[in-house]
């Protein structure tokens, strides 16, 4: 019986390792021009990408940067918008009035929290997120003192 009891136990064993890896989350940043900032307020984080060019090269390693942690993304409830089109002139362009490149983020509230004229890592934006007064009321109900 333990030699059947092994081998059912080895054959299931790596499916359950398999269930519990959560999928890491698809890196899909939004268009600027299909959206608006008034859509995110009390639930997402804005960050815009912005460039007068998908080519400019801050715009491409700024893309990548992010595209590589998404998951560091997706826990601060972070939703990405990139914009190089100055000539669509789209909501959130009209918003922020960037020049050139530009990063900028948004806390849920609305309110501009940061803008960076070059490319931030993502280790960067989620620091400097972490720091806003709502982030840091999220993380504390995630895990409160004394647990």
């Amino acid at each position: 019986m333990k030699p059947v009891l092994t081998l059912v136990l080895a054959a299931f064993l790596p499916l359950a390792a398999a269930a519990e890896t959560p999928a890491a989350p698809a890196f899909a940043p939004l268009k600027g021009t299909e959206v608006t900032l008034a859509q995110f307020k009390w639930e997402k984080r804005p960050l815009v990408v912005f460039a007068d060019s998908p080519n400019d090269p801050a715009f491409k390693t700024q893309m990548r940067y992010l595209a590589a942690h998404p998951e560091m993304l997706a826990e601060r409830d972070i939703v990405v918008i990139a914009d190089s089109d100055p000539a669509a002139r789209s909501p959130v362009r009209e918003a922020l009035h960037p020049r050139g490149f530009s990063l900028v983020a948004l806390d849920k509230q609305g309110t501009v929290a940061f803008r960076k004229p070059r490319p931030w890592e993502v280790r960067e934006i989620a620091a400097a997120i972490d720091k806003l007064p709502l982030r840091r009321e999220e993380m504390l109900q995630q895990r409160p003192a004394g647990r």
